[in-house]
């Protein structure tokens, strides 16, 4: 989910990294962590916590289907992103991680310690970003950024989408929470546009590169607002298909093209002003500060005390080890000459596995998605003991994101299941998807990457469903486009495998990339001409991509440390068990012993592994 709140080798390096997390926990075997313990104290806690967060989001209350109720007022609310609401945030944390660390956990079972501590680790990393002078900050979740309005992060972007894809309109009350929460949007925007103003007074400006690409997006999206646009739309459809009498058009488009046009001209006014004092350095080196806002960024991606510098050499080691196995493969397809990276790059002009640039493109790219979705569900029996539904949704992005966005991106849907967890697919061009690459990138967005790992979380304690960490979310996400490998997906499409082992070896350049921005001095264009050069990736994702890594410091480092510390802790249940491993049973718990930090899920195996072996 967007909320801002709580919005997936070197061996020896990773393990000495561990520790960001907080907890001594164990997983007492593949089933537990689904079980519904005794109602407790902590219980109860628990509880409260999760409440005490979701009053902060009344937008998460919707995209987990839970705005019912008692409840039901946060239907038509939007979180406060001022000052003061930042403030608010950090005063909660505060007050429940006292909870946490002064109750008795003594007899506690271990999916309520396990919950215990994954609160006192997210809270504590959030904690310590609430204390950094500027940024919007994560609460369990992957979006913080030093920014508070930019080319991928803002309500101007966040508020529009979430009404259309996750408010629901059903009844008459449906449609008056839709429109209460767009006469809130004025007011959102507003407390975003006077923390711009703050950051900048205290030195922090975005790199102009950025501005000019939140400036054309906001552009757009004011240019749609004026003209009633896709915000009444939405209403107007919708209250139509389920026959909800009003006159929904006129009472929404005074709104839009009033109030919100508005506040979407007083932002844009003030990104304008920065751009005069912007400069092209892309990293958080040339911030204020930015050496401390970017170890604290590390941190909270990857859950790990990884200094930027170890960051960057295990992404190196890893990419050298993946294109040795990429080489082979290049040359049975034909690929002799030059580096990898280079045959990569000829790889990508093959006409047989382009898409035609055009709307008949976009609709066989759909399809052909569709295709690899029914080949993944067909094994997955293999992979796990316990299956869910894997509910999903293949949507194109909103045009209006798309300039800033990467090529694809997803996550499970409500809680009940009413509303599908989304794949969200950038179809700007075409030129972003191969044939290729385009099955790796549908296990890792949707079956049994984000989507299919959420609908287990969803099944969890509440917190647990709202909690997350990026290097388990993405780390869980590139172990399950190793999966569909290992499961044979590609023995007949060898040049498929090529896409997967490329996709893991973009992740190692992240980490290469990432700390080369932030912490080694490097341009945007060194970070985009590296991913060309030494993996050969696609020069228009990529210019992207590098952008994101720019506004999301440090994000983009969670997905191979996690990755590699999965298959790592699989490798020691394998040496450890012998004949008694079975990957159906590891998967298990790794995939319902919840979205946790790495150090808990090295306990979390280790204790399946014992108890297994007794």
């Amino acid at each position: 989910m967007f909320n801002p709140l709580f919005t997936p080798v070197n061996r020896r390096r990773t393990l000495a990294g561990l520790g960001a997390g907080t907890a001594s926990l164990a997983i007492a075997g593949p089933a537990v962590a689904l079980q519904s313990p005794a109602k407790t104290g902590a219980q109860t806690l628990l509880t409260s916590i999760a409440d005490n967060l979701l009053a902060l989001s009344p937008e998460g209350a919707t995209s987990l289907g839970i705005d019912t109720g008692a409840r039901a007022a946060e239907r038509g609310k939007l979180g406060d992103r001022s000052a003061a609401g930042q403030k608010t945030v950090a005063n909660t944390l505060k007050a429940d991680i006292a909870r946490v660390r002064a109750l008795d956990k003594a007899g506690l079972d271990h999916s309520t310690r396990t919950s215990l501590a994954v609160i006192e680790s997210a809270y504590g990393v959030a904690l310590d970003g609430f204390a950094l002078p500027y940024g919007d900050v994560a609460v369990g979740g992957w979006r913080n950024t030093p920014y508070v309005v930019i080319q991928n992060v803002g309500a101007y972007l966040d508020v529009p989408k979430f009404l259309d894809s996750d408010h629901p309109v059903k009844t008459s009350a449906d449609a008056e929470a839709y429109l209460s929460r767009l006469n809130a949007f004025p007011g959102v925007l507003d407390g975003e546009t006077d923390r711009l103003k703050a950051a900048a007074g205290q030195g922090l400006i975005a790199p102009a590169f950025l501005i000019d690409k939140a400036v054309k997006q906001m552009e757009a999206t004011i240019a749609d607002a004026k003209a009633g646009g896709s915000m009444v739309e939405s209403l107007v459809r919708r209250t139509s298909e389920a026959k909800i009498a009003g006159d929904w058009n006129a009472r929404s488009a005074k709104i839009v093209q009033g109030p919100v046009a508005a506040a979407l001209e007083r932002q844009l006014t003030e990104l304008k002003a920065q751009l005069p004092r912007a400069t092209m350095d892309a990293g958080m080196w040339a911030r204020p500060g930015g050496d401390e806002w970017y170890a604290w960024g590390l941190r909270a991606s990857t859950t790990t005390r990884m200094t930027p510098e170890e960051v960057h050499q295990m992404g190196r080691d890893e990419l050298a080890e993946l294109h040795g196995r990429m080489d082979p493969i290049l040359k049975k397809l034909g690929y002799t000459q030059g580096s990898v990276g280079d045959r990569m790059n000829a790889l990508a002009k093959d006409p047989r596995f382009k898409f035609p640039d055009n709307d008949a493109g976009r609709a066989e790219i759909h399809a052909y998605i569709q295709t690899w979705l029914g080949k993944i569900r067909a094994e997955l029996p293999r992979a796990f003991r316990t299956l869910v539904k894997g509910n999903v949704e293949v949507k194109r992005l909103p045009l209006a994101e798309e300039p800033g966005a990467p090529a694809a991106y997803g996550g499970a849907g409500s809680i009940d299941g009413t509303v599908p967890g989304k794949f969200w697919i950038n179809l700007r061009t075409t030129e972003l998807h191969s044939k290729y690459s385009l099955p790796d990138l549908t296990m890792h967005e949707a079956i049994p990457g984000h989507v299919w790992q959420g609908e287990y979380a969803n099944q969890m304690p509440l917190i647990r469903t709202m909690l997350a960490f990026n290097a388990y979310s993405e780390g869980w996400a590139l172990y399950a486009e190793q999966l569909a490998d290992e499961l044979g997906l590609y023995d007949d499409f060898e040049v498929g495998r090529l896409g997967y082992l490329q996709s893991l070896a973009f992740r190692a350049c992240r980490l290469v990339v990432d700390t080369g921005l932030h912490a080694k001095r490097w341009t945007r264009e060194q970070g985009v001409e590296f991913f060309v050069r030494e993996n050969g990736s696609n020069p228009l994702e990529v210019a992207s991509e590098v952008d994101r890594y720019c506004s999301w410091a440090g994000q983009a480092c969670g997905y191979k440390v996690g990755h590699s510390e999965i298959v790592r802790q699989r490798g020691l249940a394998q040496k450890a068990m012998g004949a008694k491993y079975d990957l159906r049973d590891f998967d298990d718990v790794v995939v319902k012993g919840g979205n946790v930090p790495l150090d808990v899920l090295a306990q979390n195996v280790a204790e399946y592994v014992k108890g297994a072996k007794s």
